[in-house]
């Protein structure tokens, strides 16, 4: 959600509304036309036209056949530089392939981006349940997620609330941490633990546990290491889940700076 309030006063409407119309082209795999794009966006049809025209010349939308408009190419190769940039050194992705191997459960990184929490690297395991959300950028849930619960830790209690107002608190699942006082009750006991962990509470059956990999002034530079893991493994081996947690941190602590070869 764009905030009005921090609206640069040098902002370029055309760009934005360029913007606006690939998010809308986007969200409908189907397609839209460029009456239905102009619909959604609140533009005219004569500067949604001018809009599309040139998204489709630079590849960032397709028109087919029928007249409607979907997601083009350039798209994704801007997500593979994005991946690549969030990823880090091929050392990182190594790690995390290791663990997933060696204990069959998905393993990724996360870290703050801006003012979200998001996932910067992701490799499966073949013992974990499938999240099709869980890919590098996603950036929802952290207050149901291990991964979020870790870094939201590192923040004060009004940081995080104010962290809180602005993202929400969806209720994923009936077990979903949906107040402000109540993750605070439960980050408190996930650092007692020594590790953050949720069950069932961004999908059912589905367990996660998380550590912190670096803690930084900066919040940009704060990482976390989680695996995803069916629920009845976290609550009978939650002690060994966080032991290979911890020393998959260590290891990718002395890599994750690495620079490029």
């Amino acid at each position: 959600m764009r905030d009005p309030q921090a609206e640069p006063s040098d902002l370029i409407r055309s760009v934005s509304r360029a913007l606006r119309v690939l998010e809308a082209v986007g969200q409908l795999p189907r397609g839209l036309t460029v009456k239905q794009i102009a619909r959604r966006c609140d533009l005219t049809v004569a500067t949604t036209y001018h809009l599309v025209r040139t998204l489709a010349y630079e590849g960032y939308v397709i028109r087919r056949e029928d007249g409607t408009y979907v997601v083009g190419m350039e798209v994704a190769d801007r997500y593979r530089e994005l991946v690549h940039a969030f990823r880090g050194p091929m050392a990182v992705t190594e790690t995390l392939r290791r663990a997933a191997g060696e204990t069959g459960y998905t393993h990724c990184l996360g870290r703050f981006i801006g003012t979200r929490v998001a996932v910067t690297a992701v490799v499966e395991g073949i013992r974990s349940p499938h999240l099709d959300e869980l890919v590098a950028g996603f950036d929802d849930a952290a207050h149901a997620m291990a991964i979020g619960k870790a870094l939201l830790a590192t923040m004060t209690p009004d940081q995080r609330w104010r962290f809180l107002k602005e993202t929400g608190m969806r209720a994923f699942t009936t077990a979903t941490i949906t107040s402000p006082e109540a993750l605070d009750i439960e980050l408190s006991g996930g650092e007692r633990r020594g590790m953050q962990i949720e069950i069932g509470q961004y999908r059912p059956g589905a367990a996660s546990a998380a550590v912190l990999l670096r803690n930084d002034r900066d919040p940009e530079q704060r990482v976390a290491l989680a695996c995803s893991v069916p629920a009845a493994d976290l609550m009978t081996s939650a002690k060994v889940i966080r032991n290979r947690l911890t020393a998959t941190a260590r290891v990718l602590a002395e890599v994750i700076d690495e620079p490029p070869p």
